[in-house]
């Protein structure tokens, strides 16, 4: 226990020697802490993320996230072992939905069919038709027969798709992202003032009103890509401020203009130490019901098929 409780340095390779010797693969959102994302195979969104899960043929998945991701990944690959560094790594928006009021749900539209965006539980994934992910949430649910659909569980994200999708009956649940809804027109407004030639990029998660400003809407990987072509060199971000770290990478000549405490506290709770920890120990290995896990690989593979 002595290696990762101070007697030896925590470094890149250290990791980088264990991940070899245990045939892992590190995956890390956009948000997570740079020193986390240095050390990861693949930093992503959410439908990048989704991705790599399902292709790769290391027996040890280490993700560096929040809880729905480890799941999402335990659920794409049953037969492996995933570890989530920090299991108390929650994601607010995913705990406001359960499997029982999707069921409700269901009874009270007993014709509509139901969308779930991938920030949801392994059992509310498992009482859904489809997933979605802010990269393809339109493609998701255009892709489905009926006219009414339940959109799960993030309002703004359901606003934006049924915006885009007039022909379709969108019934969202009331459901949010604290770091994006928290985002305010006045803040934008504020970032605007003090830098007029700036674009503004948004995230879908993000309340309507916010987007109606926006000169692009994306999901994280989208944002990276349009600011990666753009010709200007300012940027007001309506997104987690984690994706600076990227956003830098891609872009060093340009400035950044984040709205204040556009922050997730718990996607920041996994470091370089807990990496370290689980690939020693195997600490935070994701356990899912079979059964659970089963039904909501369906939604997820029809997800990941649509594109």
């Amino acid at each position: 226990m002595e290696s990762y409780n101070g007697a030896m340095e925590i470094t890149l390779e250290s990791i980088q020697q264990l991940k070899k010797e245990k045939n892992a693969v590190i995956l890390a959102h956009n948000y997570t802490l740079p020193e986390v994302q240095d050390v990861a195979d693949y930093v992503g969104d959410s439908l990048g993320l989704s991705r790599k899960a399902a292709e790769t043929e290391a027996e040890i998945i280490i993700f560096c996230g929040v809880s729905f991701m480890g799941e999402t990944a335990k659920i794409l690959n049953p037969d492996k072992k995933v570890l989530l560094p920090e299991p108390r790594a929650g994601c607010s928006m995913a705990s406001m939905c359960t499997a029982a009021q999707v069921r409700e749900m269901r009874r009270i539209y007993p014709d509509a069919a139901v969308v779930a965006y991938v920030n949801t539980t392994a059992d509310v994934k498992a009482e859904s038709d489809i997933c979605c992910t802010s990269s393809n949430s339109i493609k998701a649910t255009a892709s489905l027969e009926e006219e009414d659909i339940i959109f799960i569980p993030d309002m703004n994200l359901a606003a934006y798709t049924a915006n885009k999708l007039p022909e379709k009956n969108i019934i969202p649940f009331h459901g949010y992202c604290s770091a994006h809804h928290g985002i305010t027109t006045w803040q934008i407004e504020d970032l605007r003032t003090l830098h007029p030639g700036a674009d503004i990029v948004s995230h879908p998660e993000c309340t309507f009103d916010v987007l109606a400003m926006s000169d692009f809407i994306g999901s994280t990987e989208k944002m990276i890509d349009f600011v990666r072509v753009s010709d200007n060199n300012e940027f007001i971000i309506a997104t987690e401020v984690g994706m600076l770290y990227r956003l830098r990478k891609v872009r060093p000549d340009a400035k950044f203009y984040f709205p204040p405490n556009a922050l997730c506290q718990t996607i920041k709770m996994t470091n370089l130490r807990l990496v370290y920890r689980s690939l020693v120990d195997g600490n935070g290995e994701v356990i899912l019901d079979p059964e659970i896990s089963r039904r909501a690989r369906i939604p997820v593979e029809r997800m990941l098929s649509l594109d």
